[in-house]
């Protein structure tokens, strides 16, 4: 599974987010983790959407989240960013039905529920502490 750069962004931008509870602006969390600051906006944008972040316009401004952090699980973000990684499986137009029915109940389904559940289990509130127990802070090179 390849993890995109939009996904390895949202989850970096919700950890920077999650590390304070004042807003930050997006210059600022760009700065901080070391990403572009243009792509990081889209990024946000797409979290936004999905209503994992919140907004404020103008010089104070900036992105906050508002859901404790332990309420929002990798999966959230991942849904929010990685929309390729919870599409159905196709079907091979293949003339055999019946292997299509095997490859989709028995490696399919099983495979998205498993990614699924694993995204689900992690939340956001232990990255955070998992990155602050690391002791080096986090950088994302990507």
């Amino acid at each position: 599974m390849r993890i995109s750069t939009k996904g390895r962004y949202g989850l970096a931008a919700m950890l920077c987010l999650a590390e304070k509870s004042e807003h930050r602006t997006a210059v600022d969390i760009a700065q901080k983790l070391g990403i572009s600051k243009i792509y990081l906006e889209q990024v946000l944008a797409l979290l936004k959407n999905a209503g994992l972040v919140q907004s404020l316009k103008g010089s104070q401004g900036g992105y906050f989240i508002e859901t404790p952090p332990e309420n929002i699980t990798v999966l959230d973000i991942m849904r929010a960013t990685e929309t390729s990684v919870f599409e159905r499986t196709e079907s091979l137009n293949s003339a055999s039905p019946n292997m299509e029915k095997a490859l989709q109940n028995v490696v399919w389904e099983p495979l998205d529920k498993t990614v699924q559940d694993f995204f689900k289990q992690i939340d956001l509130k232990t990255l955070l502490e998992n990155c602050k127990n690391s002791g080096t802070g986090y950088m994302f090179y990507i």
